[in-house]
């Protein structure tokens, strides 16, 4: 039994003094046992807003039961998830990035309350998972995530189909290529089961980043969200704490800037989701390391692209589970030199000790090997340029087109982009530049996955390009660029545009360019004036106050290198006398 007078649980259960706190415990049906055992939170983000979470609540107790046989003492509790398919195309977006920093802070103050010493978390959908993940980090108690699991393909007329095929057939449908009935019966029978979204969108590209950056446990990523495989990583991440708990190995010692490195790698070779490109400097920033949008871009450039998933490719993450799971990815990766092998991870073994076992799988067709890859550079690139001095981002897997030169189509708000392209009031060459929609502006930083797949679904993907300060859905593909900085409530480039002008993207250079002179761009820039948004009370008004610069991490708070208080430094304080003597009278009995 782990000594509790060395953690931070004493603080609630130990001594005379705990007689009330643990007058609550007795209360819940917990023994005397039970409370002289190490406290572990159990979280999730379960909700029935969405499938992607209603899965969470059955695997949380196979967490229990795991950590119940190893000596320790569960305590559950869920926080709030945003689902970004039910959020999207509408102001419910602005929710969406916003509930990152709610589910970090809200994870932070229930463990801080209730001094749990260590943390199990369990995520389904696409913001839930950074945000866990950085709670993990700010509170650098001994932490295990795990994905919830993914979605299974719907079929349609023969064909895997996911919610992505629904979005693009909006577009279909407003263009007269699909008939209202067409649309119905696709969207019956699109999504038939829990889990997240199916392709490399966000919540696989973040399941991914989980297990090569260490935080989670080889294959927990894998399993599809109805799978009984799913209950057994569950259960053995909830032991797998306990020996965490007993080694003192914590979220910093595991999240290092090599372990970071690892995870922009696996973003670029699976053709991730643009929104790594946010999520990496925020989990970063939790832990006192600056890795920004520039040095994730710079792993981009040197990783080779190896995984034919959707969108831009023809599988799902069921696949990828079939054919081996996330290790066999790392596997190969690490075999061309592209991982490194010397981080830790929370089996309490290094990457390349994980890997030892591991063979990669010739026999399937999802995952090619790093010396054979579908393109040598990742399916992410970063740009930069007079349009975007601090960066901007967008996907290239799939893409037939990587150079692109049109005239601006602006717009200050999405809604208004969509309605230009449910009329089809645009033409082939146009550069649709939505703005205002930054972390800041929106605020929130709303994704554009309606506008993006209306234009795809109306064929018009490699015909017409995008560019935003807000985001894209893991999910877009066509030439879609997000992520423009600075943003245009602060008087970024992109604010000063107007309609007509010459705009060049060039994702083989990494440019983004507006053919203005600088001269130009600063007579436009004196003319400017900052907008107000429509959210000046609540939550929205309150992240707009601290938020930062997407290039960042658009994060909220001084982070880790500010900080002279971690949940973790109770682990070295001295017990009081009391708290001693009245575990060491417990033990006795015991």
């Amino acid at each position: 039994m782990a000594d509790k007078t060395k953690l931070p649980s004493r603080h609630v259960s130990v001594g005379p003094e705990r007689a009330p706190h643990r007058s609550y415990y007795y209360a819940m049906g917990m023994t005397e046992e039970d409370i002289n055992k190490p406290f572990v939170g159990v979280v999730s983000t379960w909700n029935e807003a969405a499938p992607c979470n209603i899965a969470l609540m059955r695997q949380a107790q196979s967490v229990k039961k795991g950590v119940k046989e190893m000596d320790g003492t569960p305590r559950e509790f869920c926080t709030i998830t945003v689902t970004d398919g039910i959020a999207m195309g509408h102001q419910g977006m602005k929710s969406s990035l916003v509930s990152r920093e709610v589910i970090a802070d809200s994870t932070e103050l229930t463990v801080r309350g209730h001094c749990y010493d260590a943390l199990v978390g369990l995520a389904g959908c696409d913001k839930s998972l950074p945000g866990l993940m950085m709670a993990m980090c700010r509170l650098n108690i001994p932490s295990v995530f795990m994905y919830g699991g993914s979605i299974l393909p719907g079929r349609y007329k023969g064909n895997d189909v996911t919610v992505v095929d629904v979005f693009e057939a909006v577009g279909k449908h407003a263009a007269g290529g699909a008939s209202e009935e067409d649309l119905t019966d696709l969207e019956k029978v699109a999504c038939p089961s829990a889990g997240a979204c199916g392709g490399q969108f966000t919540a696989n590209t973040m399941a991914c980043v989980s297990e090569v950056m260490g935080l989670a446990l080889p294959y927990s990523s894998g399993a599809p969200a109805p799978y009984e495989d799913r209950d057994k990583y569950a259960y053995e991440s909830g032991r797998q704490i306990m020996n965490l708990i007993e080694k003192n190995i914590r979220p910093r010692d595991i999240v290092t800037r090599k372990a970071l490195e690892n995870a922009a790698t696996i973003v670029a070779a699976t053709g991730g989701s643009t929104n790594a490109g946010l999520h990496l400097p925020a989990i970063a920033h939790e832990c006192g390391i600056d890795f920004s949008l520039d040095d994730v871009v710079e792993i981009f450039k040197k990783t080779p692209y190896i995984a034919d998933l959707k969108p831009g490719g023809q599988y799902v993450a069921k696949d990828v589970y079939e054919a081996g799971g996330v290790p066999i990815i790392i596997k190969t990766l690490y075999e061309g030199g592209f991982i490194h092998g010397d981080c830790l991870t929370v089996t309490g073994k290094t990457i390349a000790e994980n890997l030892e076992s591991v063979e990669f799988n010739k026999n399937q067709k999802v995952i090619r090997p790093y010396n054979n890859p579908l393109s040598p550079t990742g399916g992410v690139v970063g740009l930069k340029g007079n349009l975007a001095p601090e960066g901007a981002i967008v996907k290239v897997a799939g893409m037939q087109k990587t150079k692109f030169e049109g005239s601006a189509r602006c717009f200050d708000c999405e809604e208004d982009a969509f309605k230009c392209v449910i009329n089809e009031e645009y033409q082939e060459g146009d550069v649709f530049v939505i703005r205002y929609e930054g972390p800041k502006g929106g605020p929130g930083m709303r994704e554009m996955l309606s506008t993006t797949a209306a234009i795809s679904g109306q064929g018009m993907g490699n015909k017409v390009a995008l560019i935003t300060d807000g985001r894209f859905s893991g999910a877009t593909r066509g030439f879609c660029v997000g992520h423009v900085g600075p943003e245009a409530a602060v008087g970024g480039p992109i604010a000063l545009i107007e309609d007509g002008d010459k705009i060049l993207l060039d994702a083989d250079n990494g440019l983004l360019e507006v053919d203005l002179s600088n001269e130009e761009l600063a007579k436009r820039k004196e003319k400017w004036k900052p907008r107000k948004t429509d959210y000046n009370s609540g939550t929205l008004w309150k992240y707009a106050q601290t938020v930062g610069s997407s290039s960042k991490g658009a994060i909220t708070h001084p982070g880790a290198e500010e900080e002279t208080h971690t949940l973790s430094l109770i682990h070295i304080s001295e017990p009081t006398r009391q708290e001693a003597i009245s575990y060491a009278v417990f033990c006795l009995k015991k």
